[in-house]
């Protein structure tokens, strides 16, 4: 598997994980009126903005974060496709991710997201190549 593959496909894992589960945890939140619990552990996507703010506010900044990903997702596509614009979509996503990491209390994307970093910037040189021979060839 090529490093943009690799890239893509820990991308993808990630908003399987993170940002599918952000769509029935707000539905969860709007009919409840609480956050659901992991396996009773504790509340999924509990963080400073559930505490601060209200339900509404916190199903609405779900469902951004679910669009996030959804965006990660479709950089993941382009990087499959070894596009050098997926890369950089994929990296610029990055910090505004994190912003509702740190508002849900996510810690471990924030290990995919070292993980994504560290892939990109291998495939880099292999993404460069594919846009040297696109242009080239067209």
């Amino acid at each position: 598997m090529n490093r943009s593959r690799l890239v893509a496909s820990v991308t993808w894992v990630y908003a399987a994980m993170f940002g599918v589960p952000a769509v029935p945890v707000a539905i969860f939140l709007a009919e409840e009126s609480r956050l659901p619990s992991l396996w009773g552990l504790f509340d999924m996507y509990a963080g400073p903005w559930s505490s601060r703010l209200t339900d509404d506010r916190v199903i609405a900044l779900l469902l951004v974060y679910s669009g996030l990903v959804l965006t990660a997702v479709l950089s993941g596509w382009l990087l499959w496709r070894t596009r050098q614009s997926g890369a950089v979509l994929n990296l610029g996503l990055l910090p505004v991710e994190a912003v509702f990491w740190i508002g849900f209390a996510l810690p471990v994307p924030w290990l995919f997201g070292i993980a994504r970093v560290a892939l990109v910037f291998m495939a880099w040189p292999e993404l460069s190549k594919s846009r040297r021979q696109a242009t080239a060839g067209g």
